[in-house]
């Protein structure tokens, strides 16, 4: 994938969206660049994020097997011609989406890693991943639907595998610091099953009541404490 200027940039970066620019920012600071460069730099990272937010909200509705680079160009309010400067087949969105929600995950379990003790109670640190999860679904349900939905096709199969990978260490890096003797391998077991708890349980908040939604979450809690304690 090339950048609006025909030079070679860092894919990830580009495709980590607006909620984190400042790992591109050495676009602009490591080699010295004119400052037209620069704002033309800027403009392409702006729009290759609008590209992937467009991609985000299709297939949301529709999946991804359903997407067409026409369906995001026209959502982003673009040409196809002008879609195609940026990622060349709805494969390349792909490979965008993943690198964004992965850096996305990661930074934000990272972030919360550092307040994790073995002081800290387990309902505590599952009424936190719950919780936190229901919001990311309905933030990114698009998220959901490449870790969840239909794998059709070795690419989306990969590219689903590849995210759970890295939520299921995420996840498991937060169990080993609340309970640094836990073996490594118990650790990601643990994670695992626990994702497969919560991919149970998520699908089920959509068409629910609040009041339903509810006692959904508050039950995935309690199974899961049952299960990690």
């Amino acid at each position: 994938m090339g950048s609006p200027d025909g030079n070679s940039v860092n894919y990830s970066c580009f495709a980590v969206g607006p909620r984190n620019t400042s790992k591109c920012s050495h676009l602009s600071t490591r080699w010295p660049m004119p400052e037209r460069t620069v704002r033309r730099q800027a403009r392409g990272l702006k729009r290759m994020a609008e590209i992937l937010d467009a991609a985000e909200s299709v297939i949301a509705e529709v999946g991804y097997p359903e997407l067409t680079t026409n369906q995001v160009a026209a959502r982003a309010g673009l040409s196809p011609g002008s879609l195609y400067q940026f990622f060349r087949n709805k494969e390349e969105i792909l490979d965008g989406l993943v690198a964004r929600y992965t850096d996305d995950r990661e930074e934000f379990w990272a972030a919360r890693l550092s307040a994790v003790t073995p002081d800290v109670p387990l309902e505590v640190l599952v009424g936190a991943f719950v919780d936190e999860s229901v919001a990311f679904k309905a933030e990114s349900p698009a998220y959901w639907s490449l870790l969840y939905g239909s794998a059709t096709g070795d690419r989306l199969a990969a590219a689903s595998q590849r995210m759970h990978a890295a939520l299921a260490e995420q996840i498991a890096a937060l169990l080993r610091r609340r309970s640094p003797g836990l073996p490594e391998e118990r650790a990601r077991l643990n994670a695992t099953m626990a994702l497969a708890m919560v991919k149970a349980v998520l699908p089920m908040l959509g068409p629910a009541t609040p009041e339903h939604g509810a006692e959904l979450v508050a039950e995935l809690k309690l199974m899961l404490v049952r299960y990690l304690a």
